[in-house]
């Protein structure tokens, strides 16, 4: 039955690519392929748990979203408001405060907070706020920040196991992530064959996302490019190729040039974007209440948009979640090489990522988007086109500037989710590769290629088929993460209760 329904489905793709008409550029064609092959796998992904139970809800809630609110709103309160307990502490492990000297690791906290802020802090901040607003209205960004809130706490439990569990070489090359800590962890539970199985879906998982991921940040990079060059709207692929070919200069080097690269472009990229967003709003500064109290207010009253209250919520959330990566596990890849000895410090330094990406940055696009009246998208513009117009309302030659901030946003981006998909795609081989080392270059090179062909597809594609795509494959990264946590979060306690007490008798000692 199976393969039939495959059967269907391919020729379907086939019959639609036929049906095109002769003159179709090859973005067309591509977009034409890709497109039905979403439509088919949204069904599967995003089911409505109430709805298959019969609750009309008036509005769709899909039970991964669910899974990860919930799972952020439970290690909060597990792990007793880490997000505020150590928020101080943050700031000076990221300035370098106490590092120690000889510690372990390939980058560091800076490097890889960076590394993984360059993963979350990019178009879902600029498009992925678009796209929330234009759809919940005002009330989305209040759902957004609260995401981003208890988003912190599950940021620090994953971070902390991914340094815990990492696999360090004899070169000093490390790897880890949700692949090792679902392994090594479950194993020390006496739950190795759910570890394994556990380990193999999020690696899988991993592989797609950083196809998604780059699918989606060339999608609105290009979109962006052609509010300056629209002559170019019918190439796409065109723009893919020459993007493809930056990114692969960079992810050839692995994670010491990427956190070489990120470390430069993140903070320039940042302060440039944040750098204009706080003129405006100083500009409007005198409105700053009313437009909380419209945000606040919307966020339980918005009868405007379809399931009202909850439909607002689930927009906000979602959006929040795709945003900030709390609970997929993605970032504990880019933290498990951070120089470090202590877990519970890199876990520490990570949960100041949803704080800068969801709670400043996200609220920020919000507030732009609400001064300037264009959350009501009088002129039906979809993401980065959205917000280009908003700031451009008030700064005429901004879209120029913003092509140029998106361009390093979907750059950096790509290249951190290409490292995610690489280290996933070497834990599935890993066993094969031990048997045949001479060819696993090759392989790994052969898998590189197909990551940058995906940047083409992307920037072929329409945004509503993208965007679905990788909300698919990346959020659904969090159940088997998720279920890791859970079992492996007692643990984590006992270490944070242990750090926490040797921090507060000095025994953790500052070395600048």
């Amino acid at each position: 039955m199976i393969n039939v329904v495959i059967d269907h489905r391919i020729r379907y793709i086939v019959e639609r690519i036929i049906d095109q008409e002769e003159d179709l550029t090859l973005s067309e064609k591509i977009n034409a392929a890709f497109e039905p092959v979403v439509q088919f796998m949204e069904k599967i992904f995003f089911w409505d748990p109430f709805d298959a139970l019969g609750f009309d809800l008036e509005a769709d809630i899909p039970f991964i979203v669910l899974w990860v609110v919930l799972a952020g709103i439970f290690f909060t309160l597990w792990m007793k408001f880490i997000n505020v307990r150590a928020f101080g502490h943050s700031w000076y492990l990221i300035r370098g405060k106490y590092n120690k000297p000889g510690e372990r690791g390939e980058v560091s906290h800076f490097q890889a907070l960076t590394t993984a802020l360059s993963a979350t802090v990019g178009l879902g901040n600029i498009s992925g706020v678009a796209i929330a607003i234009a759809v919940g209205g005002p009330g989305a960004t209040f759902w957004m920040i609260l995401a981003g809130f208890f988003g912190m706490s599950l940021k620090f439990t994953e971070c902390t196991l991914g340094v815990k569990y990492r696999k360090i070489d004899a070169r000093g090359n490390v790897s880890g992530g949700p692949m090792y800590y679902l392994v090594e962890g479950l194993k020390r539970k006496n739950l190795g064959g759910l570890g394994r199985v556990l380990a193999a879906v999020f690696a899988l998982l991993v592989v797609a996302s950083s196809m998604g991921g780059n699918m989606f940040q060339a999608n609105q990079a290009f979109a962006q490019f052609l509010v300056i060059i629209p002559a170019l709207e019918r190439h796409g692929a065109v723009f893919g190729v020459f993007f493809a070919i930056l990114v692969g200069l960079v992810i050839v080097g692995g994670i010491r040039s990427i956190g070489r690269v990120t470390g430069k472009i993140v903070p320039f990229m940042a302060g440039l974007y944040i750098g204009t967003a706080l003129i405006i709003i100083i500009m409007n500064i005198g409105e700053i209440g009313s437009v909380f109290k419209l945000i606040v207010t919307s966020a339980f009253d918005a009868p405007a948009i379809k399931g009202g209250f909850i439909g607002v919520l689930i927009t906000g959330f979602r959006r929040g979640a795709f945003s900030n990566e709390a609970g997929l596990g993605s970032s504990a890849i880019a933290h498990a090489p951070a120089k470090t000895d202590e877990p519970v410090n890199e876990g520490i330094v990570a949960l100041m990522e949803p704080f800068i990406d969801t709670i400043i940055i996200c609220t920020m696009t919000s507030l732009v988007l609400i001064f300037t009246g264009f959350h009501q998208n009088p002129e039906g513009l979809e993401g980065t086109q959205l917000t280009s117009a908003a700031f451009g309302s008030v700064f005429p030659w901004f879209p120029y500037l913003l092509v140029l901030a998106i361009l390093l946003f979907a750059f950096s981006t790509m290249i951190s989710w290409s490292y995610y998909g690489i280290k996933g795609f070497d834990f599935l081989l890993g066993k094969w590769f031990e048997k045949f080392p001479g060819r696993k270059a090759v392989i790994i090179r052969i898998f590189t290629i197909l990551l940058l062909l995906c940047v083409v597809i992307g920037a072929s594609s329409t945004l509503t088929s993208v965007i679905t795509f990788i909300d698919m494959v990346m959020i659904t990264l969090a159940i088997p993460n998720v279920i890791g946590l859970i079992i492996l979060g007692p643990e984590i306690k006992r270490d944070l209760k242990r750090y926490m007490k040797r921090f507060r008798a000095g025994e953790i000692k500052r070395y600048k």
